[in-house]
């Protein structure tokens, strides 16, 4: 049985959606049989592997709103062991849709088991909110990685993330963990992103990933080619980096 990971934080622009396709790509190039769901109603991971939003006819949506099965709108993508549930347009609404589904907070959960035997892994992109979207997806997984800007700001965010993590473990998912935390988007040379990172690791002590994801201009290029870095620069700082950082994910698992 699959297990299921959701790459989360409240706050936009901290690498969470290139560190989901990266690391998907980079675990079904080491033979891992993965589902990449993208739940976030801007759609870059969708974009990022190479569709079109306005295009798509069949997305999460149809899974969360119209009871579709889960199967019916996965996609393969150009890596051989990686297909994705992706969003379209449909997705914006879907917040509010959800607030009318009977039991809307397990909704994603119910419909994984269709296909939780057939991957090794699920990750799930969530939006950077903490609304119904983000908790079928908490609520729907073993585990979250957060993706942290080494900025004052990223800091400031963490506890009430914290926080509503707490509630959704005491209430709604006693068994979900934190899985790892990565430094994303990081200047080495300036003090003050050693300092953040310093008190990240404080903060996290060893769920903080060794790996430390740099600023890179070609992981910035690569979703707009529709291609993950694996397969638009594999030879790239970046590209390097989140190699060994999936390295260092599959090796503690």
């Amino acid at each position: 049985m699959a297990k299921v990971i959701s790459f989360t934080n409240k706050k936009g622009g901290v690498g969470k959606t290139t560190t989901v396709v990266n690391m998907a790509a980079y675990c079904a190039d080491f033979g891992k049989r993965m589902l990449l769901i993208d739940l976030d109603s801007q759609g870059n991971a969708t974009t990022g592997l190479g569709f079109s939003k306005s295009a798509l006819k069949k997305s999460v949506y149809n899974v969360l709103i119209d009871d579709e099965k889960i199967s019916a709108n996965i996609l393969p993508t150009q890596l051989p062991l990686l297909d994705i549930l992706p969003a379209n347009v449909d997705l914006t609404g879907a917040e509010v849709d959800l607030v009318y589904k009977r039991n809307r907070d397990r909704i994603l959960k119910t419909a994984l088991e269709e296909v939780k035997d057939r991957y090794d892994y699920i990750f799930i992109d969530c939006p950077p909110s903490l609304g119904l979207l983000t908790i079928n997806a908490w609520v729907a997984s073993d585990s979250l990685i957060i993706p942290l800007q080494s900025e004052y700001y990223a800091l400031e965010g963490v506890s009430q993330l914290m926080n509503t993590i707490a509630m959704v473990k005491q209430h709604l998912n006693p068994h979900l963990t934190i899985e790892g935390v990565v430094i994303t988007m990081y200047g080495g040379r300036a003090t003050v992103s050693k300092q953040i990172a310093a008190e990240i690791k404080k903060f996290f002590k060893s769920k903080l990933y060794e790996i430390i994801i740099p600023r890179n201009v070609r992981l910035s290029e690569a979703p707009s080619h529709g291609k993950p870095i694996i397969l638009h620069d594999p030879k790239c700082i970046g590209a390097r980096a989140y190699k060994a950082l999936t390295e260092e994910f599959l090796s503690k698992q």
